[in-house]
């Protein structure tokens, strides 16, 4: 099942799932259903939500729109898809792809160091990355720091929490960040990762029973400058060192976790330097099986 968040002029924020090329409305105020978060937290798993999907959805005469018509840039005028959860909280995992580290290496002119025994390492690299108020959804601008020369898309698979730390769901991220100021310290890393616009998530969240292997998916990346494809690049997430469920344990490791937190699984795809982001550009990430998460980019 495909869950979405869109808004409807005069009816605000909507939820939905996606039924074949339509996304049907099941928002449900009453019930204090007025977004994904509210199904987790509802449905608990993924047999849950679609169980609460199914009550919904028979319980009276539902509206649908074409998925189509829905995937194009916000506006207050025009009905549009939006971030596809409200994450109470999004983490983000790193160097979890061997070229990640050698990147990273290499980057930092460091033949072995902290990048290759955080790989290597039984404890993965986890760092807090947004909040709701930092992340957009599908279509919408992600932000260059204005004290940043070098910031980078980081395209990425992302897996879902709802109650008890059981994934239910997976979706794509863009975990944007400033590369020359984690170079310049690694202790700088927070101000790298977590500013306005610096993650986006979508387009739909896809639920485990219908994405039941993580790890056969391939992960395209595209950046558009001027309206042609200046750099592109695939990785399979079969070469993921760290597996989902792994990751979801540290997170949860003596904190709490709230439901609809977002963990992203780290990059597998490098953007070397020269192309670094700029205003107008746009950048758009793809697997089949989730669908195109496409975002220009602004300065901050």
């Amino acid at each position: 099942m495909r869950l979405a968040q869109f808004a409807v002029p005069g009816l605000g924020s909507r939820v939905g799932f996606v039924e074949g090329d339509r996304v049907v409305d099941i928002t449900a105020p009453r019930e204090g259903i007025r977004g994904v978060v509210d199904l987790l937290a509802k449905g608990g798993t993924a047999a849950g939500v679609k169980r609460v999907i199914r009550r919904l959805r028979g319980s009276t005469r539902r509206a649908s729109y074409a998925f189509a018509d829905l995937n194009r840039a916000p506006g207050s005028r025009v009905a549009h898809l939006r971030i596809p959860i409200d994450p109470p909280e999004v983490w983000a995992a790193g160097i979890t792809y061997r070229r990640t580290a050698d990147f990273y290496s290499h980057a930092t002119a460091r033949a072995e160091g902290i990048y290759d025994r955080a790989y290597e390492s039984e404890r993965p690299e986890l760092f807090f990355k947004a909040t709701a108020s930092r992340c957009v959804g599908p279509n919408a601008p992600v932000r260059i720091r204005s004290d940043s020369q070098l910031t980078a898309p980081e395209p990425e698979l992302a897996f879902v929490l709802g109650r008890n730390g059981d994934i239910v769901g997976y979706t794509l991220c863009n975990d944007l960040s400033a590369w020359d100021i984690e170079r310049e310290n690694p202790l700088f890393l927070p101000q790298s990762k977590i500013f306005a616009g610096c993650c986006a998530l979508g387009p739909v969240i896809v639920t485990t029973d219908e994405l039941r292997d993580p790890y056969q998916l391939e992960l395209t990346c595209r950046l558009w400058r001027g309206g042609q494809v200046i750099f592109e690049e695939r990785v399979k997430t079969s070469q993921l060192k760290r597996r989902c469920d792994e990751l979801a344990r540290w997170v949860l490791r003596d904190n709490v976790i709230p439901v609809g937190t977002v963990v992203s699984t780290g990059t597998g795809v490098l953007l070397p330097d020269e192309h670094a982001l700029r205003e107008g550009d746009q950048v758009e990430i793809t697997v089949p099986q989730i669908g195109t998460l496409v975002n220009p980019v602004r300065h901050g």
